[in-house]
């Protein structure tokens, strides 16, 4: 047990085994790691596929099913498949953004987001990321045939401290320690740098799933300093999906959708959104109607948002003293500045074309990558510098609910600052120490991070009293807050540890049960899987058997149904393997069917057209 109560599960005296870096995304998730001298992402789905879905699927037998399996499920479980669970992160119950941003079934009160799903065990938002985490984890396991226990971990640059402890709290119920968190430009930033020998002064216009960030960065011989930075933490692809999704449940007339509907919507949403990248116009169905999607209508509906992000951008260069002209180029980082509309708004505010030849949904992967192999790899620790910077001011409320800030925003860390305070009344033995982060000045308009009070002080008269409150915010950006009374010494300190987070027996008992529960979680997970690909071939089978049952020949359907029936017991079973083979039989037996049935449809398409059409 460690001095702080959390469970100790490294040893130090043991290899570490693979160091990763990893972009913990709203919509997709990433894995990647140094090999031979460079970053590469490692397949985590079937496949070849490097990006991980960021969904998660409860299933009412316990199972949890992850990234593109799971994504399938939401349409009909949609509050026990969460998605863009990194937008919860850090969030109280009672946040007005919080109730915006799903269909989910929340837990009521407490101090943080609980979703209610299938299995009876409420989750929370870092234990959704945790399974994400664990997911890639294992990914990348099976890719080295070895062991992954430490990890960088991007998160965005105007995640606040509660936001970031959350992320750390994931990455330890998913096994990792967490070597350091990583703003994402800054991770961008590395991979570009690192990769192009760059020199000079680079914006970082990071447009993720569900988060928006801009750094304004200084290369120059191996250091790189963030010079400003400013973001929105609830701006993001999504809100691109809900414009669209908006407009087609207005056309359906819904003006309090049933949360399926509201799932298919999105989904259908998601895949014109990226339709929309190439093509002039799309059709989407949801509802069970057709709705024509132009590009210049969601162009003109994502026009506020985008512009949005302007803001931001100018506000960032002006902070770092530079002008758009000055700039030696802007990096794109994120799937959502893929969208045209996109890119020639950043074009139009830089005055240049942006860079774009690292793909925008690796390259904070690779970047973390890269950190990871610096923080562990002995022979290169000291070939790059990293000067981030901490992107909200921390303060302490004085009297009248005033604001005093320590630590300006933009302040490079790790960083440190002291201030000597005193008491208000005559007699007062104890100072209430309250530590907020924001950039107003009245302290209700700000972020309350945490409270603690300094005990022992001697009964002076007001203002006689002399108590030093000192910050220091760590690498991570994580902040702890010190209260030291000079005449006695009397002193309290607290490392922050936000309340919309979960409390320290809480994250032990979830390690303590990953490790107990190891074993039983990972065949639960395939057997689960396994299930869910039945469920989804069986109802395939029926509805081919019930729709072109004319093509059925003699004893053909009396040995697909014995196939199928073999399938569902063996479904309700626990042994995957079993499941599997029973699949592949269901497959065996159906396949002169299927083929009969896609030579009719072949044929139907083509009937009446000649061979110099196609």
């Amino acid at each position: 047990m460690s001095k702080n109560g959390y469970l100790q599960i490294h040893d130090p005296l043991k290899p570490k085994g693979h160091a990763v870096g990893i972009d913990l995304g709203t919509t997709n998730s990433l894995v990647a790691a140094v090999s031979q001298g460079k970053p590469r992402c490692v397949p985590v789905d079937d496949g070849d596929a490097l990006l991980l879905p960021s969904v998660v699927h409860y299933g009412k037998d316990g199972g949890v099913v992850v990234g593109a399996r799971a994504r399938p499920l939401a349409a009909a479980h949609p509050t026990d498949t969460i998605a863009s669970v990194k937008r919860f992160m850090g969030r109280s119950p009672d946040d007005a953004e919080t109730r915006k941003l799903g269909h989910y079934d929340f837990v009521p009160g407490g101090k943080v987001v609980r979703f209610n799903v299938a299995g009876g065990n409420p989750v929370t938002p870092i234990e959704v990321s945790g399974e994400i985490l664990r997911a890639l984890k294992r990914r990348a396991e099976a890719h080295f045939s070895g062991k992954v226990e430490q990890a960088v971990i991007t998160v965005p640059a105007y995640f606040d401290d509660a936001q970031r402890q959350a992320t750390k709290d994931a990455g330890r119920l998913a096994g990792l320690e967490v070597l350091r968190l990583l703003n994402e430009p800054t991770a961008a930033a590395l991979a570009y740098g690192l990769d192009k020998g760059s020199q000079g002064t680079f914006a970082v216009y990071d447009l993720g799933g569900g988060t928006f960030d801009i750094s304004i960065l200084k290369l120059v011989d191996g250091v790189f300093e963030v010079k400003s930075t400013g973001g929105d933490s609830a701006l993001g692809g999504d809100d691109f999906d809900r414009a669209i999704a908006q407009r087609v449940l207005e056309a359906l007339g819904e003006t309090s959708p049933a949360p399926s509907l509201v799932a298919e919507v999105l989904a259908a949403s998601r895949k014109a959104k990226e339709a929309l990248t190439d093509a002039p116009e799309v059709s989407l169905r949801a509802g069970g109607r057709e709705h024509p999607v132009k590009r210049s209508d969601f162009d003109a509906w994502i026009q506020p948002l985008v512009q949005k992000t302007g803001l931001v951008c100018r506000r960032a260069m002006k902070d770092a003293g530079v002008a758009a002209g000055e700039l030696d180029g802007v990096i794109l980082v994120g799937g959502a500045t893929r969208v045209p509309a996109v890119r020639r708004y950043v074009a139009e505010l830089f005055g240049r074309e942006p860079l774009g030849d690292i793909d925008p949904d690796q390259v904070v992967a690779l970047g973390a990558a890269v950190q990871a192999d610096l923080l562990t790899n002995a022979d290169r620790q000291d070939e790059v510098l990293l000067l981030d910077v901490i992107p909200l001011s921390l303060g302490l409320e004085t009297m009248g609910g005033i604001t005093e800030k320590l630590i300006q925003r933009n302040s490079t860390i790790p960083t440190a600052a002291a201030q000597v305070f005193t008491t208000f009344k005559d007699g007062q033995t104890g100072l209430d120490v309250h530590v907020v982060q924001g950039e107003r000045e009245l302290v209700d308009d700000n972020r309350s991070l945490a409270r603690f009070t300094l005990s022992g002080i001697p009964p002076l008269a007001a203002g006689m009293a002399r108590v030093e409150v000192r910050f220091q915010v760590d690498a991570d950006g994580i902040l702890s807050v010190s209260a030291k009374e000079q005449s006695t010494g009397a002193t309290q300190s607290i490392t922050v540890k936000p309340s919309h987070g979960l409390t320290e027996e809480e994250i032990e008992r979830m390690l303590l049960d990953s490790i107990d529960y190891a074993e039983d979680d990972i065949q639960a997970r395939q057997v689960r899987e396994q299930r869910v690909d039945a469920e989804r071939v069986l109802a395939e089978a029926d509805r081919q058997l019930r729709e072109h049952g004319a093509l059925l020949q003699a004893g053909e359907k009396e040995t697909i149904d014995a196939a199928m029936a073999r399938v569902r017991e063996v479904a309700q079973g626990q042994d995957h393997l079993k499941m599997k083979e029973m699949l592949h039989a269901l497959d065996e037996a159906s396949r002169p069917f299927i083929e009969r049935v896609m030579n009719q449809a072949i044929t139907q398409v083509v009937a009446g057209h000649s061979v110099e059409e196609y």
